[in-house]
């Protein structure tokens, strides 16, 4: 190929020069190109290696459709792999890599596979790594390898130094395609008084008018409807942005690129945006894609398809070959060979067909073209570009008769016919209707809200498109009017796209699908095995599969296999449409919710603070909570330590208020507790509040907590902070589906209340200073609260202890968290209270054998917690029947057990529990569920599950972290290591 930028023409600003680089090269360009434009000009023909037999590949088309040229953009953070060439707009900067290459583009290794592709074909894996041998080890062996050469790029691991944006978008009507119909549409709606979103992938609006001449009579009515477009404030034009997705209830998905066409985003501005429209009616003027011819040496470099040459030729002044082939099967590619002859070019015609429109035989012949009717290409002959042709003589059926010429060319463009772009309209729809006359499937005109409008239902010429652009627009204002060539694709159309030997051969390797290396010989072969369904051809031989999602590929495919099953194509039928119609980046899917922004960071009111007296924080569900006050020089084992005993000795206060929190009223409240857990509380009286325990459906623990009685029909419900949300889920799903007839809301009031948690042996002589309110054993006894006031703000108070010590549960108004906390840390001074952090709480629950997250965590039972006596053997309750079953009755189910740890060295949760004398190898008999050093009893301690447990107290056993190579001995002891009468938390 000896492609060269004209001296003039195209839609490019040869005022400004810029300089891109590809492959270590420098190449010239001009605001207005493509990289793909460029490298053409610049004569690099050769960009890429194909996914399975590395062949060289160049272009092959000048649009979203390009399969061939995927390139590494950018380096370091900004590295992107797998961009398509011919969308990627220049810039200043650009640097661009080919990929699928090693050591280099020229001279790659991988290419030996080429050399090797008998035994390569469809299903190869299958047949070659797991089919001869029994058992996977010599599939394991080898699917390291495998794994390595997969892939077409290359991500950067680096974090992304731009950001995304997401935005809803609401319109009346949203038209996808701003070529002549979309436009005509456009103008019809906004006129009308329609908010109207158009929606371009290109950088410009205008669609195959780009592809006209520079100066062609459509150029002035583009520009017109360009500024009436922008002047109208109803409509919004969005250039450089996808329609991805279409979804139920006229919701889609499109992918702007923001400033993916500069070097670095501007400061402030996304480098995509990604949109979530609701429109009443949508417009599809998507257009149509060229398709592909199969004969051998179709994926050679220089084999191109005719609309791309064309726009090359017109939009970016580049002439992509100097003796060019062109080899159709329609007519659409005449208008492309005389503006080709007419830019110098020396050009031949095959078609297939044995008799043309006589207009457009003499147009050929006064232009010097060569015409050759009742001819195709057999083969074209090259490796890293086209040097010649083999053309043949065919029949009607696509195969060769005679022996025919060999012409030298540096260029084939060929047509196949062409497929209208219905995507969209069949995620949302299923299969669309094949039309024979022009040997594709289209959609409907209208169906529900869409409208088809243009190239996509056939349309035969360009005022065809316009005036139904027009029509679907509301037919406001004037209607376009222009006139195209007379070249329509589908007018005499002879449907074979495949050219073989008078045998049904090809003289070499024919392509189907370039990116993912699918031969015609791969689809003979699925056939003859059996894979005849079109979902069963598309993943046996992985033709569609590829990042172009197959828009080249598909229909030739289909095509195929309904010949060598002797169908009609309609008979053999399409494969499914799914999202996104092209690549959308993950980054523009995440938007800002990445990082910290995941998903949002909730605090307590009493959070700053916190933060003001020195705590440090630490994650905890979506909560931020303090992790521990410490101390000058303190670490965080000194300081949890150190608050801890100070609890059992003095008094200190929690922040609590992540524990979920949800209101529960109705007449039926006593009776949905009643169901949800497994201990009784249709019969707890108004003023108190109770420990309780629900399971899943299948028996195992999913979360316990507290509820109070506050009056006739109204509970306050608390959960744990992890489980908070999952409670409040499952409550609606029982009330909605299963108890829907019981009379209940349930509501979470998390946000609505701060909670205090005050615990140690002063802690009810700071609370009866503060309230003045007499909380004796007489007045409030332990699983009791009132109502107290404090800093005049109204509060209810919960005697219940997490600690084992006697404490507290404060519930306060949100909002005066903070002034309440304030003032018992400063009544609770001359008791020596003071705060302290989620690592001195856990270690406190662990000393009285409290069960928490690291125990409640899907796999364990009320039996292996020691929380059997709970159940109600009077009721049923949701798990009641499942928790019985016999595995969960077995008695060597591991059960909760104490740990005393030997030695100075603390145990690691996660840690795995062996018999003393045993081999440390498996899943050992139990692990380790939480751990901490006990200040009351001076030695590390741990919670654990262990085999058949309480049957073991005394034993001493194994605790083998194998992650951190620590072996340690324990004491197996009861769970309740401090204080298992309760006599300190009752006093």
């Amino acid at each position: 190929m000896t492609a060269r930028r004209l001296p003039t023409g195209g839609r490019i600003d040869r005022s400004r020069r810029i300089s891109v680089q590809f492959d270590g090269r420098s190449f010239p360009a001009h605001p207005g190109d493509t990289l793909a434009s460029a490298l053409l000009a610049g004569g690099q023909q050769f960009l890429g290696r194909s996914f399975k037999y590395h062949r060289p590949r160049g272009l092959v088309a000048a649009g979203v459709e390009e399969t061939n040229a995927l390139v590494h953009l950018r380096d370091g953070d900004r590295h992107e792999p797998n961009a398509q060439a011919t969308m990627v707009e220049v810039f200043d900067g650009l640097t661009s890599t080919p990929q699928n290459a090693w050591p280099s583009l020229q001279f790659d290794i991988g290419a030996v596979t080429g050399l090797m592709s008998r035994f390569f074909g469809a299903g190869f894996y299958y047949k070659t790594f797991i089919g001869p041998f029994s058992g996977t080890a010599f599939w394991m062996f080898c699917e390291g390898f495998i794994r390595k050469a997969a892939g077409m790029g290359r991500a950067t691991t680096l974090p992304d130094p731009d950001h995304y944006e997401k935005i809803n978008g609401f319109c009346d009507v949203l038209i996808v395609g701003a070529g002549p119909a979309g436009i005509a549409a456009a103008l019809a709606a906004g006129r009308k008084g329609d908010n109207v979103i158009l929606v371009e992938q290109d950088r410009a609006i205008g669609g195959s008018l780009l592809s006209e001449p520079a100066g062609a009579p459509s150029d002035a009515w583009l520009a017109q409807a360009h500024v009436e477009l922008n002047d109208l404030p109803n409509v919004r034009v969005l250039t450089r942005t996808t329609a991805f997705g279409a979804y139920d209830s006229e919701v889609f998905g499109l992918a702007e690129r923001v400033q993916d066409h500069v070097l670095a985003p501007e400061e402030g501005r996304p480098r995509q945006r990604y949109w979530v429209v609701r429109t009443k009616r949508a417009v599809l003027a998507t257009g149509a894609i060229e398709r592909p011819m199969v004969f051998a040496g179709n994926d050679v470099p220089g084999v191109m398809l005719t609309s791309a040459v064309r726009s090359y030729l017109n939009r970016y002044a580049v002439l992509a070959g100097e003796r060019i082939v062109v080899a159709t099967n329609n007519d659409s590619v005449y208008t492309a060979a005389m503006e080709l002859a007419n830019s110098g070019a020396k050009v031949t015609v095959c078609d297939m067909r044995r008799e043309i429109p006589a207009q457009l035989s003499k147009s050929v012949k006064n232009a010097g073209i060569d015409l050759r009717l009742g001819h195709a290409v057999l083969k074209a002959v090259g490796r890293k570009c086209v040097k010649s042709a083999h053309v043949v003589p065919v029949t009607p059926e696509g195969k060769a008769t005679g022996n025919g010429v060999r012409i030298a060319c540096d260029l084939v463009a060929v047509s196949g016919g062409w497929a209208p772009t219905l995507h969209l309209w069949s995620q949302r729809f299923g299969k669309p209707q094949y039309v024979t006359e022009f040997d594709a499937f289209l959609p409907p005109t209208e169906k529900g809200a869409f409208t088809c409008v243009g190239s996509l239902v056939g349309s035969p010429s360009l005022r065809d498109s316009l005036s139904q652009g027009h029509k679907a627009g509301g037919s406001t204002g004037k209607e376009p009017a222009l006139f195209g060539q007379s070249d329509f694709w589908g007018r005499n159309l002879l449907p074979v796209a495949v050219i073989t030997r008078s045998d049904g051969s090809t003289p070499g390797k024919a392509f189907v699908d370039f990116q993912h290396d699918v031969k015609l010989a791969d689809i003979d072969q699925a056939h003859l095995e059996g894979y005849v369904s079109v979902e069963h051809l598309k993943r046996y031989t992985t033709s569609g599969m590829a990042a172009d999602q197959g828009k080249t590929s598909n229909l030739n495919a289909l095509a195929r296999m309904a010949e060598l099953r002797g169908l009609t194509i309609p008979s053999v039928g399409t494969t499914t449409f799914r999202p996104p119609y092209t690549p959308v980046t993950i980054g523009a899917m995440v938007g800002h919710e990445h990082g910290l922004n995941f998903r949002p960071t909730r605090l307590s009111t009493i959070h700053g603070w916190h933060e003001e007296n020195g705590a440090e924080m630490i994650d905890a569900g979506a909560w931020l909570r303090p992790w521990y006050y410490p101390a000058m020089g303190e670490d965080i084992n000194d300081a949890y330590i150190r608050e801890a005993a100070h609890v059992r000795e003095h008094v200190g206060i929690v922040d609590v208020s992540t524990l979920g929190k949800i209101a529960m009223q109705g007449p039926d409240a006593a009776e949905f507790l009643n169901r949800v857990y497994v201990n009784g509380f249709k019969t707890l009286p108004i003023g108190r509040l109770r420990y309780g325990i629900m399971l899943r459906e299948d028996g195992f623990v999913f979360d316990d907590g507290a509820t109070a009685r506050l009056g006739d029909n109204d509970y306050f419900m608390t959960t744990t902070t992890a489980n908070a949300a999952k409670v409040l889920a499952r409550a609606e799903h029982l009330l909605q589906t299963a108890w829907h007839d019981l009379k209940v809301h349930v509501t979470s009031v998390t946000d609505q209340w701060a909670a205090i948690a005050i615990a140690g042996p002063k802690s009810r002589s700071v609370l009866s200073t503060l309230t003045g309110a007499e909380l004796g054993n007489k007045t409030l006894p332990n699983n009791h609260f009132t109502h107290v006031t404090i800093a005049e703000v109204a509060c209810r108070l919960h005697r219940m202890s997490f600690s084992g010590e006697l404490a507290y549960e404060l519930y306060v108004p949100a909002k005066r968290g903070r002034a309440i906390w304030e003032a018992l840390i400063a009544v609770g001074a001359s008791y020596q209270l003071k705060p302290y952090g989620l690592e001195a709480m856990g270690a406190l629950r662990i000393e009285k054998g409290h069960i928490a997250g690291s125990e409640i965590e899907g796999r364990t039972t009320l039996k292996d917690l020691g929380l059997e006596g709970f159940a109600s053997s009077k009721k049923p309750f949701v798990g009641s029947v499942l928790r019985k079953r016999p595995a969960l009755e077995d008695p060597m189910r591991p059960s909760l057990v104490g740990l005393e740890i030997a030695g100075d060295s603390g145990a690691r949760a996660g840690s795995l529990l062996f018999a003393l004398n045993a081999p440390t190898k498996g899943h050992g008999e139990g692990w380790v569920s939480a751990v901490t050093y006990s200040p009351v009893l001076k030695k590390n301690i741990a919670l654990a599950l262990l085999s058949r447990g309480p049957e073991r107290f005394g034993e001493t056993i194994q605790v083998v972290d194998f992650v951190g190579n620590q072996t340690l001995q324990a004491k197996v002891v009861s769970h309740h290591f401090f204080d298992p009468e309760g006599h300190r938390q009752n006093g």
